[in-house]
């Protein structure tokens, strides 16, 4: 890895996270920013696991999601190893997942199934046994060598500082669902009556500021009216 360059990109990466809004949109680049300053990272995403059940945070690229789910389900995989050895290390690097991995032989053959071929991880923070995490994926093994594993823990620590931002799990958890009920809501007004996205969200801001309604609730209105039939 060229680190001079890598350490230039690491610098326009701040000063873009400085720009964005929301907790929600730093934490959405720096998935997007992993995929692309990180050489063979085909995927990105920010784990957390609130009382034993695991949120996607943020994700970029195929894969992700699902890795986060399995691991949630069946309560193993490297980030919850990593997780139990926080006291030890804070970094995890999976060099080849078409090997047998005996920690967590489920998850591994599951991740196989995915396409995973290797993986990386940083360890954001941990509480109790609450915990989040930055994970880098890749399609073919030996991917991640430590100098990589290196960088992924500089892009971890524009997450650790956007996660201290927020006050709880629990306020990025309803900030996601919020906007993908917004974006469910949106696509159904498309749909229906031939919007663009601009003129959906504006519907939806108009209804929620005439009626003083917040936006989350106008959009799940108009979810359970398209789900009850046309209108």
């Amino acid at each position: 890895m060229e680190w001079q360059k890598f350490a230039e990109e690491m610098a326009l990466l701040a000063r873009t996270l400085l720009k964005q809004d929301s907790v929600q949109q730093t934490l959405d680049e720096i998935a997007a920013s992993a995929v692309k300053l990180v050489d063979g990272c085909d995927a990105a995403g920010i784990l957390a696991v609130r009382k034993g059940r695991a949120v996607t945070l943020s994700s970029y690229g195929d894969m992700v999601e699902e890795s986060d789910r399995l691991q949630g389900e069946l309560g193993e995989g490297p980030c919850f190893d990593l997780a139990r050895r926080a006291d030890q290390e804070r970094v995890f690097r999976v060099a080849d997942m078409t090997l047998p991995q005996p920690d967590w032989p489920r998850y591994a053959e599951a991740a196989r199934g995915l396409g995973i071929g290797s993986m990386t991880g940083v360890l954001l923070y941990t509480h109790e046994e609450d915990f989040g995490a930055l994970n880098l994926y890749a399609r073919r093994p030996g991917a991640f060598t430590e100098d990589i594993a290196t960088a992924g823990w500089l892009l971890a620590s524009h997450a650790a500082v956007a996660l201290a931002d927020a006050r709880t799990i629990d306020q990025l958890e309803h900030a996601l669902e919020t906007r993908h009920a917004i974006g469910e809501a949106m696509g159904m007004l498309m749909e229906r009556h031939g919007m663009s996205d601009e003129d959906a969200f504006s519907v939806l801001r108009n209804i929620s500021q005439h009626h003083n309604i917040k936006l989350r609730d106008v959009a799940q209105q108009i979810r359970e009216k398209h789900t009850d039939g046309p209108a």
